[in-house]
């Protein structure tokens, strides 16, 4: 059983953060070690292994795509709330929407997690076609993605409890778009789930199957990898853009060397990217 953060050699470290590294891109700091050690102590125990080294060797074997499976999920951070930061979904409401008069409007949700960014989008586009019939063309879709297989589960059952409903999300929203099942949990109205689709997906991976989109936020987790990595990802994430799309990332993000890629565009408070054409 790895019952601490020094049953963990540096070695051992050494090793897990590369396999992490090279199969979702996640890249570790150095002082990591507790939270290897916590996220990953209750497979290490029921696999009964002492160290992280024997976890790497069987991740390296091909019949152990379930284990790979469950410590992606187990190291994935998953922190997320309704409308969270909001000033993103205010851009979205009042800038970006009335520009999308063409084809059905395509939004991707790169990092969907348990469903409240997805959701929340779907839930600004049902105010603005409430407050502006007619702008949006009919047909409008949601590709929401995540590399963490249990987490899209929750998501696409768009189920909450009390405690998730109310991390950002006021009462006249939830009594609008939500149905209360019992008394401690919330269901999505179908009306708005059934414009997202949620997919498995790893940013390492091409997305280019994914198809063209107007909008995509991918926001908080670029953070969690290297920069050359990021660079890729942002690079082949404005060749899913249409022209003059748009990209959302998370308040601590930036944009380093894609200048030749997207523009700046600031809408006080908060700013969001345009895909310039190359």
């Amino acid at each position: 059983m790895l019952s601490s953060t020094n049953t963990i050699t540096p070695a051992g470290y050494g090793r897990f953060r590369e396999y992490l590294q090279k199969v979702c891109g996640i890249s570790l700091s150095d002082n990591k070690q507790y939270l290897v050690a916590s996220r990953l102590g209750k497979i290490l125990e029921r696999e009964n292994f002492s160290k992280i080294e024997q976890l790497v060797d069987a991740l390296d074997r091909p019949m152990n795509a379930k284990l790979k499976e469950e410590v992606i999920n187990a190291m994935t951070t998953n922190e997320t709330l309704w409308f969270r930061d909001t000033h993103p979904f205010t851009i979205l409401r009042e800038k970006v929407l009335p520009e999308m008069t063409g084809a059905p409007l395509r939004i991707w949700s790169a990092a969907s997690s348990t469903g409240q960014e997805p959701y929340s989008i779907s839930m600004v586009i049902e105010e603005f076609k409430n407050a502006r019939p007619g702008v949006l063309k009919p047909g409008e879709r949601i590709v929401a993605t995540d590399i963490c297989t249990n987490i899209l589960q929750h998501a696409k059952q768009g189920e909450y409890d009390s405690l998730a409903i109310a991390r950002g999300l006021g009462p006249d929203l939830q009594g609008r778009y939500f149905d209360k099942l019992d008394d401690s949990t919330w269901k999505i109205k179908s009306h708005l789930s059934s414009r997202v689709d949620f997919k498995y997906l790893n940013l390492i991976d091409s997305f280019a199957g994914l198809g063209k989109f107007d909008v995509i936020f991918c926001r908080n987790v670029l953070i969690y990898f290297t920069v050359d990595l990021k660079q890729d990802i942002l690079r082949r994430m404005h060749a899913s853009l249409k022209p003059g799309g748009y990209l959302f990332l998370g308040g601590s993000e930036a944009l380093s060397g894609l200048s030749d890629y997207f523009e700046i565009v600031q809408c006080h408070p908060g700013i969001v990217y345009k895909a310039k054409p190359r």
